[in-house]
């Protein structure tokens, strides 16, 4: 369990992603437990909690930051009334090892 700030990403003119950074540290643990795990673009499959929510996802590999990117989706920010810029409690379990 964390605490991060949900940012934006303009992934293209017409629609936008919001996400949390995992801290660099749970992002080690997650890179140590899939050693060997291949799938596409480096992605882990995860069960997320966030508040009341709670949903299956993938998190992404941020090289740039060397950490995991968790994406929120629209609906679990309307279901927790959460935007960009707010902090959130996440958890974040492993389920593809």
């Amino acid at each position: 369990m964390f605490d991060a700030e949900l940012w934006e990403w303009d992934a293209r003119r017409d629609e936008s992603w919001t996400f949390v950074s995992l801290p660099i540290d749970e992002s080690e643990d997650v890179r140590q437990m899939t050693a060997g795990l291949h799938r596409g673009f480096g992605s882990r499959r995860v069960q997320v909690t966030v508040g009341g929510t709670t949903w299956s996802t993938s998190i992404f590999p941020d090289s740039k930051n060397n950490c995991y990117v968790l994406p929120i989706k629209r609906s679990v920010r309307a279901a927790e009334s959460i935007d960009v810029g707010d902090i959130v409690t996440v958890t974040v379990e492993l389920t593809d090892v």
